[in-house]
């Protein structure tokens, strides 16, 4: 891999010419900010571009990220415009994403502005803006994935991972394909969960479970093509989701803080050289738009029930109050709302009844799962949403 994506880059050097790197500034909330737009030769205003953020990592900067999570030769080849921002300073004098960690800075509210911003300028197809970064950056894309999700497609981290609690509060509007490439010797973002972040598997199965995905994943053994990089890598895939979305995982065994392929060795631990993370994430990118896998022939994604009698849900989403009517001839007992973590939050007694209105207002706003059950059995799910 490592080969082809020199190859990759040779080829663009040789063809390309007009390729621009553009140092770019926005003001939002009263701050000025900058980034980094790579604009590729084969970009034309006639035709719609795919559009990837790239984010930093903690302490680090767009001009470091742009040189280690390497994109700029896939791009030249692939089509898509990439921006790469530059983020703030804590209160430790460190430059920092706010991921949901706390702070005054708006990163949310300074993407959208600046995904406005370059949609006001260059033609960028809306349906494939996404998200990778590294670490804190990672951390970023998961932020952006819960909270933004009307705007991006899909999202990858490396060595990044979901802030602690996110999974309570995350409330994404669509099936989102998620890809997360990390070492299990992490000593920055520790692969089984620390004080600030989620473990790696935990925030793998929030979104295999949000996107209704195969929880038995298959499972393959990359190559160990180089030997001297003291890491071997495993690849897990939770495919069939709601629109056809996966959820991805490389695994690198003794890797450590690092963007595995990256062309310097830089971070802290093992870099392995059997993968090359951006050339992966951009063919995990490739296949996925905001309705999900490309070509899926599938449909709903509240398309979960489990018995075939009719049962009127509306609003959904829901704003305040829910509506249900179900066939009369089905005896429900009870309804049930459980979170994405499947706890219930909400009960509700309707024996002998065939409707109910149903308050919210309690509740907070994201993605439950609603349940309708006899004495015995489950006999309805359906997803809804909280707004």
């Amino acid at each position: 891999m490592k080969f082809l994506l020199s190859f990759i880059f040779l080829l663009s050097v040789f063809f390309s010419f007009g390729q621009q790197t553009i140092n770019g500034t926005l003001t939002h909330g009263g701050i000025q900010r900058t980034y980094i737009l790579y604009i590729p030769a084969s970009y034309s205003a006639a035709n719609p571009a795919p559009l990837v953020f790239n984010f930093h990592g903690y302490t680090s900067s767009a001009s470091a990220q742009i040189l280690y999570g390497e994109f700029r030769p896939i791009a030249d080849t692939a089509g898509f415009l990439l921006v790469v921002p530059q983020g703030t300073i804590d209160g430790q004098g460190n430059t920092y994403w706010n991921s949901g960690w706390g702070g005054a800075v708006d990163d949310l509210g300074f993407t959208e502005a600046l995904l406005d911003d370059l949609s006001a300028t260059y033609n960028i197809n809306q349906d494939r803006v996404y998200s990778t970064g590294m670490s804190n950056g990672g951390f970023m894309s998961y932020y952006l994935a819960c909270n933004l999700s009307d705007r991006i497609a899909a999202i990858a981290s490396v060595t990044g991972a979901m802030t602690k609690g996110t999974p309570a509060t995350c409330n994404p509007q669509h099936p989102t394909p998620i890809l997360e490439i990390h070492g299990d010797a992490d000593g920055t973002v520790a692969y089984l969960g620390g004080t600030v972040n989620e473990s790696t598997q935990a925030g793998l199965d929030y979104w295999i479970n949000f996107n209704n995905a195969n929880s038995s994943p298959s499972f393959t053994v990359i190559p160990n093509i180089n030997t001297s990089d003291n890491s071997t890598v495993e690849h897990y895939v939770y495919d069939s989701g709601d629109n056809c979305v996966e959820v991805e995982h490389y695994k690198v065994l003794n890797g450590g803080h690092t963007w595995p392929g990256a062309p310097v060795n830089t971070g802290n631990g093992n870099t392995n050289h059997d993968i090359e993370a951006s050339l992966l994430i951009w063919e995990f990118f490739l296949k996925y738009d905001i309705n999900g896998k490309i070509n899926c022939s599938t449909t709903s994604v509240n398309s979960l029930a489990v018995s075939n009698f009719e049962v009127n849900v509306y609003p959904n989403p829901a704003n305040g109050f829910l509506t249900l009517k179900w066939d009369d001839e089905k005896e429900i007992t009870s309804i049930w709302i459980k979170n994405i973590l499947g706890e219930e939050v909400l009960n509700v007694n309707v024996n002998g009844l065939n409707q109910t209105r149903i308050s919210t207002q309690k509740l907070s706003k994201g993605l439950y799962f609603l349940e309708m059950t006899s004495d015995t059995e489950v006999l309805y799910t359906e997803k809804i949403v909280l707004k």
